[in-house]
């Protein structure tokens, strides 16, 4: 590879609409930055490409074998599931992705979210501005069902590093901690914490589930009817990490039944969704844009470890490296 060469992302806004300088990806080559690309304009953009960037611009087998020049593509997220990892192994070419730049801010959302559920700040708030307070015959007065976390069994499917983090801080809010792991893992040393034997024993268990697995092809949907109908009637449900985990048309008909409590969702199998799309629609069911991982912070980690990694990888020692 020359040393200059062709860096080319494919969808580089969400990364940075304005606060998060290319400055140090750009400095390493030939740099040209879209802000979104149609997959019909992937090859005029990426044709002459070294190295490309993507987050959700599926790379496929067939794109990839249409890219000559191409040695790297480096995700600019963690999930990696945009790539067709063996098309890229096969033509040589390195696939790097970002394992740590979110794990504090998709915690948090998590929490944010479990917060939400149990008080309500936002419906209470609107209920004094619109006078309810005010005309009271009490002090106090609530409109939801105002719940204590401590005791409480928080589920966390997948216990890579934010779901670790998301235990950690479940378990500062006085819950009990139950975890799903496919492989072993080892366990933290705080009180509370236990694994599941299997997934039916966390979702029979839970009192909040909230998923932080990859999605594969064998997980693909394996929220379905049969692991929902497990769950406690008052149970919620959330996901931060791929929508594709869960069978969304099941989701919503429990929801509509009051099989659960409720879900808080950001991320949704097809992003952005159709404006039919069942869970816009489910009653108790909170739908954020794909935004838990968003934060400043993050970002600006983000882009510092993909100048890393595109770094590393034209020093001949690439970090980070899925193929």
């Amino acid at each position: 590879m020359n040393a200059h060469p062709h860096i080319v992302v494919l969808d580089g806004y969400t990364l940075n609409p304005g606060d998060n300088s290319w400055d140090d990806v750009a400095a390493l080559g030939q740099f040209t930055v879209f802000d979104r690309t149609a997959d019909q304009d992937i090859l005029d953009r990426a044709g002459e490409a070294d190295i490309i960037l993507t987050n959700k611009t599926p790379l496929t087998r067939q794109t990839i074998e249409a890219l000559p020049r191409l040695r790297m593509i480096a995700v600019l997220a963690t999930g990696y599931d945009v790539v067709d990892i063996v098309a890229a192994k096969e033509r040589g070419i390195v696939v790097c992705n970002v394992p740590v730049y979110s794990t504090d801010s998709v915690a948090q959302f998590v929490m944010a979210c479990i917060l939400d559920h149990v008080r309500r700040i936002d419906v209470h708030d609107a209920a004094c501005k619109s006078g309810d307070w005010t005309k009271n015959a009490d002090f106090s007065f609530w409109l939801t069902n105002q719940i204590e976390l401590t005791g409480k069994t928080l589920g966390i499917v997948g216990f890579g590093r934010i779901g670790a983090k998301t235990a950690e801080l479940g378990h500062g809010l006085g819950m009990n901690i139950l975890a799903y792991a496919p492989r072993p893992k080892p366990a933290p040393a705080y009180t509370g914490f236990a694994f599941a034997e299997t997934i039916d024993a966390l979702f029979e268990t839970a009192d909040i589930i909230s998923l932080h697995c990859p999605l594969t092809a064998d997980n693909k949907g394996f929220v379905d009817a049969r692991l929902l109908d497990r769950m406690k009637k008052e149970a919620l449900f959330i996901n931060t990490a791929r929508g594709a985990l869960v069978n969304e048309e099941d989701l919503a008909a429990a929801l509509s039944a009051g099989t659960i409590s409720g879900a808080y969702l950001d991320v949704l199998g097809v992003e952005p969704p159709p404006a039919s799309h069942p869970l816009l629609h489910a009653p108790r069911c909170r739908v954020t844009p794909h935004v838990a991982w968003a934060t400043l912070a993050a970002r600006q980690r983000l882009m510092a470890t993909t100048a890393q990694n595109i770094k590393a990888f034209l020093a001949g020692t690439p970090q980070n490296q899925i193929v």
